[in-house]
């Protein structure tokens, strides 16, 4: 190695919202967070990501806190650290689309609160769901990260993804994010996949994968030595399983190669000394369960994200039928197929595995499909990379004309009616926001909020309309 010229490493840290949204269900309160950001502020890390994905909805439905004052809080505790936030495109970190005007407002709104970096990604790798966030990112003076969700198929050539990373920076991109969400690439493949996007485009490039089928840190390596700028790695606590690859152990790793991180590594054992308490504790309250500690080969066997898995044998349980599961993975490649081969990343994850469930418990394909399959037929997640199959499309959505162009283009603005709406609980800006994306949990929040700032003894309080639900 000694003639590879030299090339550090950078490394984005997780701990703070994809390691505990992966482990605990993003349930990790912001008060475990505070103590050691001073910490962290001084490792070196390339960025940190701590908001978006489930965050905003799990600490508004869940932990009773403000998301955005959260923000606010780790931005203070760390001055000198770029924060990093996921962001689902169009669909901002909802399930569906919004208006141009609230993508807007939501960006400008989180830069200002804060965020250096926005990942943004689409589940069915359409750029054209992307291109008002990355504007709007860098009206903001901020970094436009897009991710592209990786998966497997037919339509996913070298060919494709090199074709892609090049578009993305014809769109204006200041980086690239391969996201590899169920833990499919494997070793020899991200090099390959990395050589291939380096040899288009000179945009850094940046790897996220999680550990689920156990070969996550050997695709790091191989990466690496293709070329990637940055890996995501988890503090060892909450790391491994269907989170990240350590960053102490690959920190270690690259310590003395041309890739050396130049990360403190006693600075990392402190971080990890923090966490490693909250560990046990989660632990013995369960709400860490040791199944998602190991390695599930079936990601790698059939294909599927572990989240994918464990809500189709939820559905199928609750139907009395788990004896059908084998089936079911069966029947998901083909119902993948006829919808056009999206990539297996919410929702798109989500519609594929439920449409394979009632295929097969009906006994007949597609002679029920939820709303979801038909918004997906109707084209209003957006184009998928291959046709769907006619004959499918026809018995979903029988006499209906799908749509081709973007789907936020038939959104009026919704902003105004927003602000309306939530007028009487509005105390800073920001919660027309919350109030946007998650509605009735936004105003469970704003009603705590409230009976907080008034005194009331919420343990006591009457409980039974969901009004203070603690």
């Amino acid at each position: 190695m000694s003639d590879v010229k030299k090339r550090p490493v950078g490394i984005t840290e997780t701990i703070l919202r994809d390691a505990h949204q992966s482990l605990i269900a993003t349930r990790m309160p912001t008060e475990v967070m505070l103590p050691i950001l001073e910490t962290m502020d001084k490792v070196g890390y390339h960025a940190v990501e701590c908001w978006g994905g489930a965050t905003f909805d799990s600490c508004l439905r869940f932990l009773k806190e403000d998301p955005w004052e959260r923000l606010r809080k780790i931005r203070k505790g760390m001055p000198n650290t770029k924060l990093q936030m996921l962001f689902r495109g169009q669909n901002i970190l909802g399930y569906s689309h919004y208006a141009d005007d609230v993508v807007e407002y939501f960006v400008q709104k989180s830069i200002s609160n804060g965020i250096d970096v926005i990942r943004i990604f689409d589940c069915l790798n359409d750029l054209r769901n992307l291109e008002t966030c990355v504007k709007a990112t860098k009206k903001e003076s901020g970094h436009a990260q897009i991710a592209l969700s990786y998966t497997l198929g037919d339509a996913y050539t070298l060919e494709y993804w090199k074709k892609t990373a090049k578009e993305i920076e014809n769109l204006g991109a200041d980086s690239i994010c391969i996201k590899d969400m169920a833990g499919l690439l494997l070793p020899q493949d991200a090099y390959d996949l990395v050589s291939a996007m380096k040899a288009e485009t000179e945009l850094p490039i940046e790897l996220h994968t999680h550990y689920t089928s156990g070969v996550a840190s050997m695709t790091y390596l191989k990466a690496i030595e293709a070329g990637v700028d940055i890996i995501d790695t988890a503090s060892s606590p909450l790391a491994l399983g269907t989170s990240q690859p350590a960053t102490e152990v690959m920190v270690k790793a690259l310590e003395g190669t041309p890739y050396d991180t130049g990360l403190n590594l006693e600075l990392l054992i402190k971080v990890a000394n923090h966490f490693a308490p909250y560990r046990e504790e989660c632990l013995k309250t369960g709400l860490l369960s040791p199944k998602v500690l190991g390695v599930n080969i079936n990601t790698l066997r059939y294909q599927v994200p572990g989240g994918m898995l464990s809500n189709m044998i939820k559905q199928l349980d609750e139907q009395g039928k788990s004896e059908k599961l084998t089936e079911v993975l069966e029947e998901v490649p083909r119902v993948r197929a006829d919808l056009g081969e999206p990539p297996l990343v919410t929702p798109s994850s989500q519609i594929v595995g439920t449409q394979a469930v009632m295929n097969v418990l009906m006994g007949e394909r597609y002679k029920v499909a939820t709303e979801q399959t038909k918004d997906l037929c109707r084209g209003k997640y957006g184009q998928t990379i291959k046709p769907m199959n006619p004959e499918v499309v026809k018995k979903i959505i029988p006499g209906e004309t799908p749509i081709t162009d973007r789907p936020a283009d038939h959104l009026s603005p919704q902003l105004p009616q927003y602000e309306k709406e939530v007028e009487q609980w509005k105390q800073q800006p920001e919660d027309v926001l919350s109030y946007a994306l998650f509605p009735q949990v936004a105003v469970d929040f704003f009603k705590y909020r409230k009976a907080q700032q008034e005194g009331v003894d919420l343990t006591k309080a009457d409980q039974k309309n969901g009004a203070y639900p603690v």
